[in-house]
C-alpha cells in the first residue's frame, strides 16, 4: 500500500525531540524499513535536526516536511486563523494540517493514517478515495468531544493504544465494529542494553533507598501527592527521589505557579530531593538503573502508561494508581496500584515503606516487572499495528 502519515503537527518526525506519539511513529517506521512492508509518506513539521537524520535514507519511508518556522509561514498562519474562526485544533496545528493536505491531495494514497488528531478527517474531502485510519492515543475522541459522530463515521477504521481509549471512543458507538487496541511498545533494548550512572553523581549513597520518577512534571502525574508523601516520611533520611523529566518533551522545567509550589515543597526535604531537568530518552535507562523502585502516581486517565512499562523494563518495582490505562501494564505482581484519592499521598508513603522494608517482595516485583515488559515490544507493537491497517485494506 501507499500510505500518507499525518502527524500530531506539534513534533517532528523522526522524533529528534521526543514525544511519545512521535516515538511510536518512529518505531514502525524503522519496522517498516526492515521489512519493507508498504511505501509509507510521512508528513512532519520542518526542524533542522530531523531533516539531517539517517531514518531518511530509507527507500520506503519518505519524509516530507512543511515549513511551519520561517517568517512566511507565521504570516500564513495568521491569515488562516483570521479566515477560519471555527477551527478544530489551535490554528498552528490548522496550518500544519492544511499545507499538509494540499499534498496529499496531489497523490493517489491508499490509505491515510491520522496520528492522535482524529479532527482532521472532518476536513479531507470525501471524494478522495483513500482509507482513513486514525491511530488515538490519547482520549480525543468520545461522546463529549467535539462533533463526535461526525468524526467518528469519517474513519474507516480506529486504532487505539488501549482498551481504555477504545472504552471511550465506545462511548460514541457502543455497537462499533471499527475499533481495534494495538498496545503501544518500547525499545526494550535500550532498557537492557545501557551502563549505569553512578549514584555518587547525584549526591546518593550505595545504601539509600532511592526511587524514581520519570516523565513530564506537570500536575496530571501525581507529582505533588508524592512530594507530599516525601514529608511524611522525613523521619526516614535514606529514602531519597529522584525527579526526572521537563514540563514539556525537549524542554527543562519552566517556571510556573505549579513549578514554584514543588520547589517550595522540595525545599524543606533538603537534598533527598533531586530534580535532574529533561534527559534524553537514550538516557533514561540509566537513570532508571540508579533506584530501588519507580513511583509514577498518575492521577489523570493515563491512556496506556510508557514510563510504566519503561520502568519494568529495567526491572523496578512501580508503585502507581489504577487510572485509566494502566492496569493494562502494570499488575499486581509488578508493582502496586493505588486509588487516587484525597488520601493518595499517605497512601504513597504507606507503599514506599512497604517496599523499603520488605527486600523479598521488592525482588519478586522487580523479577515480574522484567518479565512482563517483554510483551510490550517496538517489534511487536509494529507487527500488530501493521496487522491492522493491512485488515482495512482487504
Amino acid at each position: 500500500m501507499r500510505i500518507a502519515i499525518l502527524t500530531s503537527g506539534i513534533l517532528p518526525v523522526p522524533a529528534v525531540q521526543g514525544g511519545a506519539v512521535e516515538n511510536l511513529i518512529d518505531f514502525y517506521l524503522e519496522y517498516n524499513n526492515q521489512h519493507h512492508l508498504h511505501d509509507i509518506t510521512v508528513y512532519s513539521v520542518d526542524d533542522e535536526e530531523a531533516t539531517r537524520h539517517p531514518a531518511l535514507q530509507s527507500a520506503v519511508n519518505h519524509y516530507l516536511f512543511i515549513d511551519v518556522r520561517s517568517f512566511g509561514a507565521k504570516i500564513r498562519k495568521h491569515f488562516l486563523h483570521l479566515l477560519n474562526k471555527d477551527e478544530y485544533y489551535h490554528y498552528t496545528i490548522e496550518y500544519y494540517f492544511e499545507e499538509s493536505l494540499k499534498q496529499i491531495m496531489a497523490h493517489d494514497y491508499d490509505m491515510v493514517v491520522i496520528e492522535n488528531r482524529p479532527g482532521y478527517g472532518l476536513k479531507i474531502p470525501r471524494k478522495y478515495k483513500a482509507k482513513i485510519v486514525y491511530h488515538i492515543h490519547n482520549d480525543f475522541l468520545n461522546a463529549q468531544s467535539k462533533d463526535p459522530q461526525e468524526v467518528y463515521d469519517r474513519a474507516d477504521s480506529i486504532i487505539t493504544v488501549s482498551e481504555y481509549i477504545k472504552s471511550r471512543v465506545l462511548t460514541i458507538d457502543d455497537l462499533d465494529k471499527k475499533c481495534k487496541t494495538v498496545l503501544n511498545g518500547i525499545d526494550l533494548k535500550t532498557f537492557s542494553d545501557y551502563h549505569p550512572q553512578d549514584r555518587a553523581s547525584f549526591g546518593l549513597a550505595e545504601d539509600d533507598f532511592v526511587m524514581v520518577f520519570s516523565g513530564r512534571v506537570i500536575e496530571e502525574k501525581g507529582i505533588r501527592q508524592l512530594l507530599f508523601a516525601m514529608q511524611e516520611l522525613k523521619e526516614y533520611p535514606d529514602i531519597k527521589l529522584m525527579i526526572v523529566g521537563g514540563t514539556f518533551y525537549g524542554n527543562e522545567m519552566e517556571e510556573s505557579p505549579f513549578i514554584q509550589e514543588l520547589r517550595t515543597l522540595a525545599s524543606s526535604l533538603k537534598d533527598r530531593i533531586i530534580f535532574t531537568g529533561y534527559k534524553p530518552y537514550r538516557e533514561i535507562p540509566s537513570l532508571l538503573a540508579l533506584a530501588d523502585i519507580a513511583v509514577l502516581p498518575s492521577i489523570w486517565d493515563e491512556p496506556l502508561g510508557l514510563t510504566c512499562i519503561e520502568a519494568m523494563a529495567t526491572g523496578l518495582p512501580v508503585i502507581t494508581t489504577n487510572k485509566g490505562g494502566i492496569p493494562e501494564t502494570v499488575t499486581p505482581d509488578c508493582g502496586l496500584l493505588l486509588n487516587v484519592t484525597d488520601t493518595l499521598p499517605h497512601q504513597l508513603a504507606e507503599s514506599i515503606l512497604q517496599l523499603r522494608q520488605d527486600t523479598v517482595l521488592r525482588q519478586q516485583m522487580g523479577e515480574a516487572a522484567k518479565s512482563r515488559s517483554l510483551q510490550f515490544s517496538k517489534e511487536r507493537y509494529a507487527k500488530e499495528f501493521f496487522e491492522a491497517l493491512e485488515s482495512v485494506a482487504t
